[in-house]
């Protein structure tokens, strides 16, 4: 029994790394970069604006922020701001739906297990009237509260993915194990790594490891300051912005929809 346990791993290996060899196609990016990068923040905390952005610009990089109107509204002028110096706003819901799991939610009475599409698809579009009217632009790009991209429970349960593909051209979840392919990743489910609470050297080698079939990583993360679960230390994206920076490095950076309009140009004919 102990040798066939041993022999599993080893041959489900072998038959992955065979099918990837056969079937990678390639795919290359401006610059002749390796590996495309997506900078995104959830939320519009306000750490986003009143730390993250000079950082931000520092090294001329263009993040894309998925916003809620409850947050912005506190923070408008940065916002437009943001918006003045070539950041993407994208949705990210008015109400921030999430699983009923989270306590906090349900103390609101919110919660996906309880809600319908309709409810959802009214919530989301209240938020891109906010941000057309207050910031002036029309988002392209969403990402799901919580990474959740359902409504119901048990045999009722729906997914809202093909909500998000009638109204966007991408969506991003949260806290993935994979990078982007950019022959075959669905452009209403891109992945998103975290960044928050992680060290340099731990985000460093997370990319390392995830750089294969010139994959898009985008990058995800909440407040910007210290270091915490839901933190993104200051200091870090600093280090980290000046890396990717570095054509050396093999990266090239741009926003959500910037990437994925190039991969969508450039990518295999693959069914959608």
């Amino acid at each position: 029994m102990l040798k066939k346990l041993m022999l599993i791993p080893i041959t489900l290996i072998s038959i992955s790394s065979g099918a990837a060899d056969n079937n990678y196609a390639g795919f290359s990016y401006p610059n002749q970069a390796q590996n495309a990068i997506s900078i995104t923040f959830d939320d519009a905390r306000h750490s986003q604006v009143d730390t993250g952005l000079a950082i931000l610009n520092k090294h001329n990089v263009k993040a894309t922020f998925y916003v809620s109107p409850f947050n912005v509204k506190e923070r408008l002028p940065k916002w437009k701001q943001a918006v003045a110096t070539g950041h993407e706003i994208a949705n990210h819901t008015s109400s921030h739906v999430c699983t009923g799991n989270f306590e906090w939610l349900r103390q609101l009475d919110l919660s996906l297990e309880e809600t319908t599409l309709q409810w959802l698809e009214n919530d989301i579009l209240s938020a891109q009237a906010y941000i057309k009217e207050q910031l002036g632009v029309t988002p392209r790009a969403f990402a799901y509260p919580c990474g959740n991209t359902f409504v119901g429970r048990g045999i009722n349960t729906q997914s809202y993915v093909p909500l998000i593909a009638k109204h966007f051209d991408s969506g991003r979840t949260w806290l993935d194990e994979t990078a982007n392919n950019p022959n075959f990743t669905d452009f209403s489910q891109l992945t998103g790594l975290r960044i928050d609470g992680m060290s340099f050297g731990e985000i460093k080698t997370m990319l390392e490891q995830l750089r294969g079939n010139n994959s898009w990583l985008i990058l995800a993360g909440h407040e910007i300051g210290k270091g915490a679960q839901y933190t993104t230390d200051a200091h870090i994206l600093d280090q980290l912005l000046r890396y990717l920076n570095n054509d050396r490095n093999g990266y090239w950076l741009g926003t959500v929809s910037e990437v994925a309009d190039y991969v969508e140009k450039h990518r295999d004919q693959i069914t959608q």
